[in-house]
């Protein structure tokens, strides 16, 4: 399939536009939360409650025109709530499906390391596949379906990590941090006399959205690149430092994202700026340290090192079909 990025410029420019209206001064999250999206990736935001999570996730189901559910996620959250349950029917004498939670096409997950381990794990079939097993029959989801989880950071009241299986599901995980001095007044301006949410407006439908997806698979990557990401991830496996390096679905979704930023700078081919670009955060959460800290900066440290230290192609080496 050939495309050119170029055609869905404004599109994509629109899109940031209207979800600028209800989030405000964080413009790098709001274009790599986008690009998530188009790369058919799921987004982890990890931050305090009350900076914008929720915001940032209804607003761009409002610009993207998609079907909307949010849960928040308690400790007495079931796996039922999230996938479905069948309910006998005495009418019919048969037992009908009844839909959960994730049966919408873009689904918050609120809060997601406050609830027990068998409720996140109901999501990782959804997450990876799409679709969701009950009772030994599998229900496809509405497409496209996206999972935006929020997570308090560890150590907060009642959370707990979430398992490596399924932070490796989530493409990137992104800090929104708090505003700024102008932007907070910007915030208490534009929430004066109404709801910024309700001034966004939609800008695709889901078919649209499918179609940009399918415009980003079809971006070319340079058997070059291929090596060049496929180098970069051997190196986190066998750092002295690290114990658990990226994972083969990890090495796919920086391809994907690659191709994801390459769309969005209007190329229909990866160069290794690409590369670098979304390297770290899709990189952040899937590395595990020995020492078992995992504190950011020395992660963010150790990625910055793999991408000094692994050559990177001639920029030649990326050229269209």
């Amino acid at each position: 399939m050939q495309t050119n990025p170029q055609e869905y410029a404004h599109q994509i420019n629109r899109i940031i536009t209207e979800v600028k209206k209800a989030v405000v001064g964080k413009d790098v999250i709001i274009a790599k939360v986008l690009l998530a999206i188009l790369a058919n990736g799921n987004v982890l935001m990890e931050d305090m409650p009350g900076v914008g999570k929720t915001t940032m996730a209804l607003a761009f189901s409002r610009a993207l025109s998609l079907s909307y559910k949010r849960m928040q996620f308690t400790p007495d959250v079931l796996p039922s709530d999230l996938t479905g349950f069948s309910l006998y029917q005495k009418s019919t004498e048969t037992f009908v499906f009844q839909p959960g939670a994730l049966f919408c096409q873009l689904f918050l997950a609120d809060e997601i390391n406050r609830t027990s381990s068998k409720t996140q794990s109901a999501l990782l079939e959804a997450m990876e596949e799409h679709s969701v097993t009950v009772e030994g029959r599998t229900y496809q989801l509405p497409q496209p379906h996206l999972v935006i989880a929020t997570q308090n950071p560890i150590g907060s009241v009642g959370t707990q990590m979430l398992p490596e299986s399924q932070m490796d599901r989530f493409m990137f995980r992104l800090e929104m941090g708090y505003p700024q001095l102008e932007d907070e007044m910007q915030i208490l301006r534009t929430r004066h006399d109404n709801n910024p949410l309700e001034t966004v407006q939609p800008v695709v439908d889901a078919a649209a959205l499918l179609e940009m997806q399918r415009a980003v698979h079809a971006i070319y990557v340079d058997d070059k690149i291929y090596y060049y990401i496929a180098n970069l991830v051997q190196e986190t496996r066998k750092h002295p430092a690290v114990l658990l390096g990226i994972s083969p679905r990890g090495t796919l979704a920086l391809t994907d994202a690659a191709k994801g930023i390459a769309f969005m700078r209007g190329r229909n081919y990866v160069v290794p700026d690409d590369v670098t670009a979304v390297c770290e955060d899709v990189f952040n959460h899937r590395i595990l340290l020995k020492n078992h800290t995992n504190n950011a900066q020395a992660v963010k440290q150790l990625i910055q090192e793999f991408l000094q230290t692994v050559p990177v192609p001639k920029p030649s080496a990326a050229q269209r079909r």
